[in-house]
C-alpha cells in the first residue's frame, strides 16, 4: 500500500512537471511567434538598415552640450511633473483603493465598478492623455501632471487594493468584534499593515513618472520632451544624443532618491 502510494506521488510530480513544462513550451511558441509577425527574424532588414544606422550614429557623436543652459529649466519642470503628478495620483488611488479591494468594499456592486473605472484608467497610454490634456488646457506642464495623474491612477489603484486584499484579517475581525466603525477599522487595523507595500509602490511610480514625463513632452506637455522633439525636427542629432544623457543622468540620480527613501522608510 505504501509502495502505491510513493508511486502515485510520484505520477503526480511526473504530470505536474509536464503540466509545467507544456506551459513554457507554449510561452516560448507564443513568443517566437510573436517576434516572426513582427519581422524580427528578418535577417535583411536588419542587414539593409547598417548604413543608416551608422550615418545616424555618426552624427549623434559626439553630442553637443552646447545648449545644456536652457535644459535646465524643462529639466526642473519634468521633475515638478514627476512630483505633482504622483502626489495626484496616491491622493485619488487610495479611496478607489479601499472600494476595489473585498475585505473593504462596502458592497459588491461598488467593488466591482470601481475595478472596471480602474481597468479603464490603466488601458489609456500617457502619451494619449497628454494629447487630450493638451487639447483641453493647452501647452505646458499642467496637462503632463493631469495626463500621468489620471494614468497612475488606474496603476496605483491596482497595486494598493491587491496589498489591502492580502493583509492578515484577523486584525479587521478583532477591530470589528471590539465596535470600531469601518473607518476606525481602515486606520488602525489594515493601513497599518499595508503602509510599507504602499510605500513602495508609491516611490516606484515615481521613479517612473520621471520617464514617462520626458516623453509626455514629445506631444506638447512641457519638460525636456519638448526640447527633445525640437532638436529631432531639426534634426540636430548630436543635440538629441546630449538630451538623452542629460535625461539618463537625472534617471540615475532619480533612481538612487528613490531608493534612499525605500531604505530610511522601511
Amino acid at each position: 500500500m505504501a509502495s502505491k502510494s510513493f508511486d502515485g506521488i510520484l505520477a503526480d510530480e511526473r504530470r505536474s512537471a509536464l503540466r509545467g513544462a507544456g506551459l513554457v513550451g507554449s510561452i516560448i511558441c507564443v513568443c517566437l511567434f510573436a517576434l516572426w509577425l513582427t519581422g524580427f527574424f528578418d535577417a535583411r532588414r536588419f542587414i539593409e538598415s547598417g548604413p543608416a544606422i551608422q550615418q545616424l550614429s555618426s552624427e549623434m557623436v559626439p553630442p553637443d552640450f552646447g545648449r545644456w543652459r536652457t535644459w535646465l529649466k524643462p529639466l526642473l519642470d519634468t521633475l515638478a511633473m514627476s512630483i505633482a503628478g504622483t502626489a495626484l495620483a496616491v491622493v485619488f488611488s487610495l479611496p478607489l483603493a479601499l472600494l476595489a479591494a473585498p475585505n473593504t468594499s462596502p458592497h459588491r456592486t461598488v467593488y466591482f465598478a470601481v475595478r472596471t473605472l480602474l481597468a479603464f484608467l490603466r488601458s489609456v497610454p500617457e502619451i494619449i492623455l497628454g494629447v487630450l490634456f493638451v487639447a483641453a488646457v493647452g501647452f505646458g506642464a499642467l496637462p503632463g501632471v493631469l495626463a500621468l495623474a489620471l494614468h497612475s491612477v488606474g496603476m496605483v489603484g491596482k497595486f494598493y487594493s491587491e496589498a489591502i486584499e492580502h493583509v492578515d484579517p484577523k486584525p479587521l475581525e478583532a477591530a470589528r468584534a471590539a465596535g470600531a466603525t469601518q473607518m476606525q477599522v481602515i486606520v488602525h487595523a489594515v493601513l497599518p499593515q499595508v503602509l510599507p507595500q504602499l510605500t513602495d509602490v508609491t516611490i516606484y511610480r515615481w521613479e517612473y513618472h520621471f520617464r514617462a514625463s520626458a516623453v509626455l513632452g514629445i506631444v506638447g506637455a512641457g519638460g525636456i520632451g519638448f526640447e527633445l522633439m525640437a532638436a529631432l525636427r531639426l534634426l540636430n542629432y548630436d543635440q538629441v544624443s546630449a538630451i538623452l544623457l542629460s535625461i539618463l543622468a537625472c534617471v540615475v540620480v532619480v533612481d538612487s532618491i528613490g531608493a534612499y527613501l525605500r531604505r530610511t522608510l522601511k
